[in-house]
Parts: structure tokens; sequence; C-alpha cells
């Protein structure tokens, strides 16, 4: 039940999100905005979103997963619906930070609580079950939103999903259990209640430091995509808007199906999982490499699986060597610390992906920009020790 709420809390932050894609292209129309100045929209959801993964770690270690996955979805919502009721360009980017700032504190609280109720190889399965949100946020919101804007215009996707979000919460606040009821006995499944965060275990760690930046560049070319994808190809490519929905919604499919088997996976193989990471993320610069260059609607279809397994899959890997890293104690604090650092390549790279399209009207130069942050994240994965604050009797021989 914790994995499940956690999970679903998760999928519809990464939902709320993922509107902006198919949904950009009418807000714009509708509110006066230039293609190129689009993706400031995006940035300022991630400027609001880094500032809560931060604060959102430390109040999950401090409060509980409950209290933060509860006000993270009720408070999200609302700002869903605001959005999409708001008329000028000046309100649309305040309704945007605010909801990122809302969403981006539930990837820690969901985090924490897997830390708590989870360990060893169990622990990076649930990883994997976890981040399946955020692709599976992508799949609903591309292949739902066009024909929602079609039919009935941007603004109800806002409010629907909104809605939805602010229930979410509601059942949260009933259901959820921030630890196990009683300690099984060992530091990895059962931390420690709630307590004030100690973020100079977080920041004193090497491992955790290169694993943020290589996280930040992995992002860059993850959330680049999803933010510019659908216009790019619309507006670069001539792809009607319903079939890029499709395309992008079989590039999340994919991740959807394969995040868990990589975590099976990785918590079987004999050898750091570092280097199955590295490996995927080289992939994916190549994929975006050559996805910038497709020209027909058949070959962004048979791409689409490709370049979703690759531009996802590193994602359980990195989330699960956090919990690790830090252990459960500051399972919370690390979580949102990293992930804030992460966001903030999410936080860049939609402006400056527009300017490069903007400046080149060439949309392989966009894909050429988005595919440098992957490349250098695949590098700084190399570095990484077996050294871990939580660790399992079968990961000793495996990574030390």
């Amino acid at each position: 039940m914790i994995l499940v709420l956690a999970w679903a809390a998760f999928t519809m932050t990464s939902l709320d999100r993922s509107v902006w894609g198919p949904a950009a292209p009418s807000v714009g129309q509708a509110l006066g905005v230039a293609l190129a100045s689009l993706g400031v929209f995006a940035t300022c959801y991630y400027v609001g979103y880094v500032v809560s993964n931060f604060l959102g770690g430390l109040a999950s270690d401090w409060v509980g997963p409950r209290v933060v996955l509860t006000a993270s979805m009720v408070l999200a919502g609302a700002g869903m619906v605001f959005f999409g009721s708001v008329q000028s360009f000046a309100l649309g980017l305040l309704a945007q930070a605010l909801v990122g700032f809302f969403a981006g504190a539930d990837y820690a609280a969901g985090a924490k609580s897997i830390s708590a109720w989870f360990s060893g190889r169990e622990r990076t399965f649930a990883v994997g079950l976890f981040t399946t949100a955020t692709s599976l946020g992508t799949v609903v919101a591309n292949l739902v939103v066009p024909t929602m804007i079609a039919e009935h215009g941007w603004r109800l996707s806002y409010h629907l999903f909104g809605a939805i979000s602010i229930v979410l919460g509601l059942v949260i606040a009933v259901l959820h259990r921030s630890r196990p009821p009683q300690a099984a006995g060992t530091e990895l499944a059962t931390p420690a209640a709630p307590h004030t965060p100690r973020l100079g275990r977080v920041l004193g760690s090497r491992d955790l430091i290169v694993l943020g930046i290589a996280g930040f560049f992995s992002l860059w070319g993850t959330y680049g995509f999803i933010t510019w994808s659908n216009t790019l190809m619309i507006q670069g490519k001539g792809i009607d808007p319903v079939h890029a929905g499709g395309i992008v919604a079989l590039f999340a499919i994919t991740a959807v199906i394969m995040k868990p088997v990589i975590g099976l996976v990785a918590g079987r193989i004999r050898f750091h999982r570092k280097y199955l990471a590295a490996g995927i993320l080289v992939l994916f610069a190549i994929m975006l490499l050559i996805f910038g260059t497709l020209g027909s609607l058949p070959a962004f279809y048979i791409a689409a699986p490709v370049l979703g397994f690759a531009a996802y899959c590193y994602s359980p890997i990195q989330n699960a060597l956090i919990l690790d890293y830090a252990g459960a104690e500051e399972a919370g604090s690390a979580a949102g610390t990293l992930n804030a650092v992460w966001q903030l390549g999410s936080v860049v790279v939609p402006t400056v992906v527009g300017a490069i399209f903007a400046a080149t009207d060439s949309v392989y130069s966009a894909f050429v920009t988005l595919a440098i942050g992957p490349l250098l994240a695949a590098l700084l994965m190399l570095p990484l020790s077996g050294r871990f604050r939580s660790v399992a009797p079968e990961d000793v021989a495996r990574e030390g």
C-alpha cells in the first residue's frame, strides 16, 4: 500500500508536468506567447520544483513523508486549476512556478517511504516501480491531452488533472504511514523516527556530490526532450499534433515496462550498477542524435521505444544509489537535495533549447544540445565508489 500511494502521487505530479508538452502550442496561442518564449513556462515550473525538492527532502526527514505527500498533492492540484484559469502571460508564469514548487516535494517523500519500508534487492525493485511514475505520466498526458485539447480546449486538461491531484492528496492523508509499525531490527529496513535533518552528512559525501552532477546532465536530456519534443516535431517536422503525442506516448510506454525490469536486473548483476547506468546514458545520447535526423512518421514511431528505454532506464539505478550512499536516516534529505540538483538541468534546458532552435531554425541543433547532457552524465557515473551507508548482505561482494 505504501509503495502504491507513493507511486500514485509521483505519477500524478509527473502527469501534471507532462501536460505542458502537448498543451504548449495551444497555451501559446491563447496567451499570445511566441514559440521561442514557451520554454520560459517550463523553466518557471522547474525553478519551483527544484526549490521544493530540497525543502521537501528536509521536511520528509523532519515531519515524515505522509504530511509532505499530502501537502504536495493538494497544493499542486490547486496550482493546476489556477493555471487552467489564467488569462495573461505573467499569471501563467506565476501559476507554473507554484505548481512546480508544490509538486516537487513528493519525490523525496516517496523515496523516504521506500527507504523505510524496503531493503536490499526489494528496495532496488521498488525504486524501479516507483520511477515508472515519470514515464507513465508522460504516456497518459500524450495519449489523452491532444484529443482533449482538440475537443474541449487546453484549460480542461489542467482543471481535470488538478482536481484529481487534490483528491489523491486527501486519500494519502488517510491511508499512508510514514514507517513500519514495528522495528525490523536493522537500520536498513527501519530508519529512526522523524528527526532534525543532518544535511552535512549529505553534502560531505563525495559519491552523492558526483551522483548529483551526473543526474543534472541525465535529466538535461530527459526533460529537455519531454518539454520540446512535441513542439519540435509539430513545428520543425510537420508532424500532426495527435501523432506527435502518440510518438511521445510510445517513447514513455517503453520506460513504464522496462524500469521495473532494470530495477530487477540491477539488484542481481555481479558488477557495480554504475556501469549499467553509464551504458544506458551513452545509448541515450546516440538516440537523441538519431532522432533529430528523422523526417518520416514511421521512422519516429520506430525510434521512439528505443529512445524511451534509454531516456528513462538509468533513473532507477541512480535513485537507488542515492538511498544506498545516504543511509536510511538521511534518505529524505539526500533524495530531495540531489533531485533538486538534478532538476536544475530541467530548469535550464527548456530555455536553452528554445534559444538554440529560435536562432538556428534547426531541429537537429536542438537535439545535439540535448545529447550533450547524457554523454557527460555517462562519464560522471564512472568514478562512483562501492562504499554504501545502507548495505544489504547480498550487495557487499558485488559492489565493494
